[in-house]
């Protein structure tokens, strides 16, 4: 998905053409949409209806925030053939977690009300996992951390005045309005403070800026940034200088309130500075910003375990709870399973990336059966999936996963069903597919298509085009997941399917040296023979 760190392996057995079972009517993969339900040059007569309301099981898009709210050939594709939308990043940890472990719902909070506003369900992605984390937060629960009582900025009280060891501006581009000025009647501590009256925020987020001077750091050293504000709105405080370092948005309130977040800064950076954003309209009041340093110390592993068992505890509790009554299911474990001979994921058995948290490698196997129990707890009425790929390409790991399922089960947890995403290309197999099918329907757990998307470009050429040959081979090998899918799993047990992405454009699979094609629809909105291929499955046909 776009903007999304997925390490989903595309299943590629070299070799083998993929074609569906034939059928009584094919598309012809020069069809195009005229706009009115049906298609020209094409000899399938029965082209109408949309992707939900052509079946009764539940027919999901991912979706993310920032296109279903600027874009509106996105979003009436979404609403006019979706029942359901997965979030593809707004209710991950990263996007809801604060760098002090706080929980922020304000874009999945817009997202949920614009989705249930146009009639659509949302299913929760994703409780548990391993990528997208504030890793700023949660490594910081790791290790002992000591904070010097030596303030590294200067002026940070604001008794001598703004104007003394700060910058203050308001951009003169983009409308943004604001004034700045030694406050004598308001403080935290003292006699003063920094005010900040915001008319009109600019266009970015530093378009209303009070920047302090430089201080002496050191590159790839841990930091506590704290501060009073007293205001409703919003103030992101910003540590850089000659890098980078990194940001926290703290959400206000009307009385004196204390911020505070650990930073460990860029490995490069010289010359650090506190940049204070202001990106709502009110009136602000900043008082006795500290910057000091942090010593880290090592914690007894007992502890270590207890700390991030707690960080899991409160974010799933929060969010779930957040959402009781209103997201109906839930991917509770996304991706436990590795790719190396089908072990529980580590840091060990994972390549390394950006915004990995590992929770197994401090709670061990246990670090399931945590998760569901705290989703139970939180929403007993949430349906509560676990989430994988690579099933229908790997039967290690589909045999692995099966087997974790049993094992959680047998301590207790209550899993409703099993989601296979399905991140597959042309080179996957038809044996693959059914036999993922087969063995997750021998559960009797809810069997869900959870991410699907069918790349063409399996070598990753640069400046690839998709062709006639390959649109009508992707159209058929749709249509064979979705049959098999109904045919092998039992009605009871098919929650349903979705697909990950709405137009090709968007894909997360799509990118500028690797072009593809995946989904049902071109960059225009236009339905492709995949779309049809699969509304005739659904269709029975």
């Amino acid at each position: 998905m776009k903007n999304n760190i997925k390490k989903a392996a595309i299943a590629a057995l070299a070799g083998i053409t993929i074609m569906a079972s034939s059928c009584s009517k094919k598309n012809d993969p020069g069809a195009t949409d005229n706009g009115t339900g049906t298609t020209t040059g094409t000899t399938t007569s029965d082209t109408t209806g949309t992707l939900k309301g052509s079946t009764t099981m539940n027919i999901g898009i991912a979706a993310t925030y920032n296109l279903a709210s600027t874009n509106s050939g996105y979003w009436n594709t979404v609403k006019r053939e979706a029942g359901w939308v997965t979030f593809g990043n707004e209710l991950k940890n990263a996007s809801v977690m604060q760098n002090d472990g706080s929980l922020n719902f304000t874009t999945a909070d817009n997202f949920y009300n614009l989705c249930t506003n146009a009639g659509l369900q949302v299913f929760g992605h994703t409780l548990c996992w391993h990528s997208q984390q504030n890793t700023n937060y949660l490594n910081s629960l790791t290790s002992g951390t000591t904070t010097s009582g030596t303030n590294l900025i200067k002026n940070g009280s604001f008794e001598s005045g703004i104007s003394t060891n700060w910058f203050t501006q308001v951009s003169s581009t983009g409308g943004a309005a604001a004034t700045f000025s030694a406050d004598n009647t308001t403080a935290q501590d003292g006699t003063q403070s920094l005010k900040v009256v915001v008319t009109t925020p600019g266009p970015n987020s530093y378009s209303i800026q009070a920047v302090n001077d430089a201080f002496t750091g050191t590159g790839g050293s841990s930091y506590n940034v704290s501060m009073y504000i007293k205001g409703a709105g919003a103030v992101k405080v910003v540590m850089q200088g000659t890098q980078y370092d990194g940001d926290n948005t703290f959400t206000t309130t009307s009385t004196w309130t204390k911020y505070s977040w650990n930073i460990t800064l860029n490995s490069a950076e010289t010359a650090p500075q506190v940049r204070l954003n202001f990106t709502t309209a009110g009136t602000y009041n900043i008082d006795n910003i500290v910057v000091a340093a942090n010593t880290t110390s090592t914690l007894p592993p007992a502890q270590v375990a207890a700390n991030v068992d707690t960080a899991l505890k409160r974010a799933i509790t929060g969010i779930v709870t957040h959402y009781a009554g209103k997201i109906k299911a839930w991917d509770v474990v996304n991706e436990a399973i590795s790719d190396n001979g089908g072990n529980l994921r580590t840091s060990a058995n994972t390549q390394a990336g950006n915004g990995q948290f590992f929770w197994a490698d401090y709670l061990g196997r246990n670090f399931g059966l945590k998760a569901f129990q705290y989703a139970k707890a939180a929403d007993p009425n949430a349906l509560l999936f676990i989430n994988d790929y690579n099933l229908e390409y790997s039967n290690t790991k589909l045999d692995s996963l099966i087997a974790y399922v049993k094992e959680l089960q047998g301590k207790g947890a209550r899993i409703d069903g099993i989601g296979t995403q399905m991140h597959i290309s042309l080179n996957t197999t038809q044996a693959g597919i059914d036999n993922a099918f087969t063995k997750l329907a021998a559960t009797g757990l809810k069997v869900r298509i959870s991410e699907l998307d069918l790349a063409l470009n399996t070598g990753k050429t640069a400046g690839f085009t998709a062709s006639p040959a390959q649109l009508t081979q992707q159209a058929a090998l749709y249509k064979y997941v979705v049959d098999s899918y109904q045919r092998i799993v039992p009605k009871a047990q098919q929650f349903g399917i979705t697909v990950w992405g709405v137009a090709d454009t968007d894909s997360w699979i799509n990118t500028a040296s690797s072009p593809d094609f995946p989904l049902l629809f071109d960059a225009t909105y236009a339905k492709k023979p995949a779309y049809y291929s699969v509304l005739l499955s659904l269709k029975g046909k």
